[in-house]
């Protein structure tokens, strides 16, 4: 009896250990808007990595889970285009970083506005939408504090169709190429 007294309680004390844990690196998210379209839609549920920024810091290209500037608006996502310390300007219907217009094939047309050159500060992101023209982001004059950053999108298990990686898009490589 004490044997399986004892077997029982291990279980138990390893499901909870497994159930924090998860719930300390993971999260789910459910997209309620469309500022991500064509890449994710309203109704798609996602797995966030909220433990990846533990051990780096966000990239360029990067899809985020943020907390909203106005703590009662909830959780939003969008893509990082700007780090601390670059330049971001908006256009000609395209989006310049350090100089270097970027190629993004996950947008769903090109921006129809234009914004001037900005320096991104310290401990902040430029972040738009993947549907240029129909996302409230950094093109709006707000920045995504370091601090806001929940985690990356990292899974898409919903709908069927859309499951799999959420892919991450080679900015960094492209300001490489050029030379900045």
């Amino acid at each position: 009896m004490k044997t399986l007294l004892r077997e029982v309680l291990i279980t138990l004390i390893l499901a909870v250990v497994i159930f924090l844990g998860a719930r300390a690196t993971l999260q789910t998210y459910v997209i309620l808007q469309t500022s991500m379209e064509p890449n994710f839609h309203e109704g798609q549920r996602l797995v966030v990595n909220k433990a990846v920024y533990w051990f780096g810091e966000p990239e360029r290209g990067s899809v985020v889970i943020f907390k909203s500037l106005n703590e009662r608006q909830g959780e939003f996502i969008k893509r990082i285009i700007g780090l601390p310390g670059d330049t971001v300007e908006v256009k000609g219907g395209a989006v310049y970083v350090n100089g270097v217009k970027l190629d993004e094939p996950y947008i769903k047309s090109p921006p129809r506005y234009t914004m001037a050159e900005l320096e991104v500060p310290e401990d902040s992101y430029f972040v738009l939408g993947d549907n240029r023209n129909q996302s409230n982001d950094s093109h709006n004059g707000w920045l995504l504090p370091r601090e806001n950053i929940i985690g990356k999108a990292w899974l898409s298990t919903w709908p069927p169709d859309d499951w799999g990686t959420v892919p991450d898009y080679p900015l960094d490589e492209q300001l490489a190429d050029a030379g900045t």
